[in-house]
């Protein structure tokens, strides 16, 4: 993969005007080259604004989770790739909350992740949160997927699947058992991961 084929590739997503009930702009990573492709839901509410993915409250939890196995914020965001299911806020629900996004705009966007499945070709795919899972793995409980290393097959690519609950103020199941114990499983199993050894350091 070039880096130009990386840049032009974001150039084209950042002008992504599909769907109309997100809320623009599209949240790009920067052009990082990785053997790692991190998939998170969608950008929150603020994202949007701060030019960057998991730039708010369940950022600084994730980055915290990352740092215990080696990996602080800056460290992420220059070696790892961030992308999401939904690249746009989805805006609010009217029962509170973020909305969550649409078949047809999940599927809409579903081309820039095969896009960057094929630029990057990762070892390791973290999913982190509901959605991002069941895009990846299917429809599986966070009881099941979380804390476990699975093999799958992403857009005709086989990749590595460690899966991450959402790390949001809002969800309690990573605080509860058996969530908490199956964080700390889960991260064990990032932090051995060649891929991560490879990309982070020992």
């Amino acid at each position: 993969m070039s880096d130009s084929a990386l840049r032009a590739h974001l150039s084209e997503l950042a002008g992504c005007r599909a769907c109309p009930r997100m809320v623009g702009p599209v949240v790009p990573p920067p052009p990082v080259r990785s053997r790692i492709y991190l998939v998170g839901q969608a950008p929150g509410p603020r994202e949007g604004a701060l030019g960057r993915p998991f730039a708010w409250t369940a950022g600084r939890t994730l980055f915290r989770w990352f740092s215990g196995i080696g990996a602080d914020e800056a460290t992420v965001r220059t070696r790892i790739y961030i992308a999401a299911v939904c690249r746009c806020f989805p805006g609010k629900a009217s029962s509170g909350g973020d909305r969550v996004p649409d078949p047809a705009e999940i599927a809409r966007c579903s081309r820039w992740m095969a896009r960057e499945i094929e630029l990057q070709r990762p070892e390791l795919v973290i999913p982190i949160g509901r959605l991002a899972i069941t895009t990846v793995l299917g429809d599986l409980p966070l009881s099941e997927a979380v804390g476990s290393a699975r093999r799958a097959t992403l857009f005709g690519h086989g990749v590595d699947v460690i899966a991450l609950p959402h790390p949001s103020g809002v969800s309690t199941w990573w605080k509860r058992e058996p969530g908490a114990t199956l964080l700390i499983s889960a991260l064990a199993l990032i932090g051995a991961h060649p891929a991560w050894r490879a990309v982070v350091g020992d």
